[in-house]
């Protein structure tokens, strides 16, 4: 089995693009106690359907999905997983301008990043996200994960074949 990070399709294809280097996540719902951290140096991307991502990002990312009218991965489906990440560095940033001056590296609207800065819950602060700076590798061939129900739900990591 191996470690993959969910994250927005548009998202991962704009990493795999060279448009985004860092991912600032503060987490899910079902994160557990200690809440979110970037625990793995190394992961797969695995893209995840939302409907809302669209409107939370910015400009041309909003065209890079497999299929606009297909709004959430069902059982049995198969998700195209392109690419592996590494993390060459993580911080946990307090400082709303800092947030803003990772503009240009990231296509996350700053509406989105504000929300997540401001959401507190599951040993996670007010006032802080965490940032990873990533490299990337393309898969070549991309591996073909057929999607299935321990995949889903609000939680960060999930394991693929």
């Amino acid at each position: 089995m191996k470690v993959a990070f969910k994250e927005w399709f548009a998202v991962c294809e704009a990493i795999g693009k060279g448009e985004q280097d860092v991912l600032i996540r503060k987490g899910g719902i079902h994160e557990g106690r200690d809440g979110f951290r970037f625990k793995h140096e190394e992961f797969y991307l695995f893209p995840t359907l939302f409907h809302k991502q669209s409107t939370l990002l910015l400009g041309s990312a909003r065209a890079d999905f497999p299929d606009p009218s297909k709004r959430v991965w069902e059982v049995g489906d198969v998700v195209p997983v392109k690419y592996k990440c590494r993390v060459t560095a993580v911080e946990d940033v307090r400082d709303w301008q800092q947030v803003l001056a990772l503009s240009g590296r990231h296509i996350y609207s700053e509406e989105l990043l504000r929300e997540r800065f401001l959401w507190s819950g599951k040993g996670m602060d007010e006032g802080s996200v965490q940032v990873a700076q990533i490299s990337v590798e393309l898969l070549d061939p991309a591996l073909e994960v057929a999607y299935s129900k321990a995949q889903g739900g609000c939680r960060s990591w999930v394991t693929i074949p």
